[in-house]
């Protein structure tokens, strides 16, 4: 599941600073054609800014009225909009999604400790697993809509020992999913979604472009190059980490198999060989190599017995076939087909949502 949470941090972080209270938004259930699946999240401000999107920007005007009301103090709320009919036209705008989404809108400010947002932050930054549980839907007086439980931190609402249980082993899936209570309550379990770790070996001009577009997609990314002069924190300042680690001691320097892609791209022939060597000898999933297909080859003939274990996981030339020259189009092609990697894509056409 891709992460939403890290477009949120900012807006809740400056309320929190502020010590205004905000509302989540969190997509439940979806039905139909959706421009989101369930686990989205949205973070709505008092005064109607909101971060995430839910809808392609069709609803969350709506939302915030209703977010202003949950932040003012109104129970937590289950807002409901069904599009399947193709004849209404949401207020006049035709949204066209043909689909059905149920949000559950949650107060988070100082009388909820920041909660759930501070724990899932702080496990963001972490980069570390975790999972929450909302009562999404309740039939038992006991039990109130938006009640939460987090993992490892006890419950703020006392929930029965299965329903910890299915919290537990929600950590481990990529989806979110439910625990279902009939008759009585429904919990939505959400694991984080964590960003992906992106690691460019290779700091010239090229590389700039990539660790943007992989920035905005919230991407983790950490930057080497053997060359201090290239190798340089201010020319990345979108990135989480800028070292100067020869190949030699990459493997030492950092812990490589935490990342789940990595692109090879110094320009230059020994170091892409001494660097993919080094990659050769970790997990990594998926290893790009920047350049033509006869010089990939040469490179793994160079490699001899270490391109073995390279062959099913190198994607070279590294990038998807967009036409583009230019290093922002190739950036491009490269976020790209990693992105299509990790949600298990082939990179065609769109499939319908």
């Amino acid at each position: 599941m891709e992460s939403t949470l890290g477009a949120l941090l900012p807006l809740f972080l400056t309320e929190r600073a502020a010590g205004r209270a905000v509302a989540l938004g969190v997509l439940v259930h979806t039905a139909g054609s959706t421009y989101q699946r369930p686990g989205a999240l949205l973070c709505i401000a008092a005064d109607g800014q909101y971060a995430g999107l839910i809808s392609g920007g069709c609803l969350e005007g709506d939302l915030a009225e209703h977010a202003r009301e949950v932040i003012a103090g109104a129970p937590a709320r289950s807002v409901i909009y069904d599009l399947r009919n193709p004849h209404d036209l949401l207020w006049g705008l035709g949204a066209g999604c043909e689909g059905e989404m149920h949000i559950l809108l949650v107060r988070v400010g100082p009388q909820e400790r920041w909660e759930p947002l501070t724990h899932l932050a702080e496990a963001y930054a972490a980069h570390r697993p975790t999972a929450i549980g909302l009562v999404s839907a309740s039939e038992d007086p006991g039990m109130a809509l938006g009640a939460l439980a987090l993992l490892g931190t006890g419950a703020q609402h006392a929930l029965p020992d299965d329903a910890h249980a299915a919290l537990e082993r929600a950590i481990d899936l990529t989806q979110p999913s439910e625990f279902a209570v009939p008759g009585r309550y429904r919990l939505f379990l959400l694991p984080l979604a964590l960003p992906p770790r992106l690691l460019l070996l290779g700091a010239g001009p090229d590389a700039l472009p990539v660790a943007r577009l992989a920035a905005e997609l919230h991407w983790k990314v950490t930057v080497v190059d053997h060359r201090s002069a290239h190798a340089s924190p201010a020319r990345f300042p979108a990135a989480e980490r800028v070292l100067t680690v020869s190949a030699e001691h990459l493997l030492s320097g950092l812990e490589v198999n935490g990342f789940q892609a990595a692109v090879v791209m110094t320009h230059q022939l020994q170091a892409d060989c001494d660097y993919l060597r080094a990659l050769a000898r970790t997990n990594v999933p998926y290893i790009g190599l920047l350049g033509p297909a006869a010089r990939a080859e040469r490179l793994l003939e160079d490699l001899g017995e270490d391109a073995r274990t390279l062959r099913t996981r190198l994607h070279a030339p590294v990038g998807l076939d967009l036409g583009g020259r230019s290093p922002q189009a190739i950036a491009l092609s490269i976020v790209a087909e990693i992105l299509a990697f990790l949600q298990g894509k082939t990179g065609g056409a769109a499939a319908p949502r």
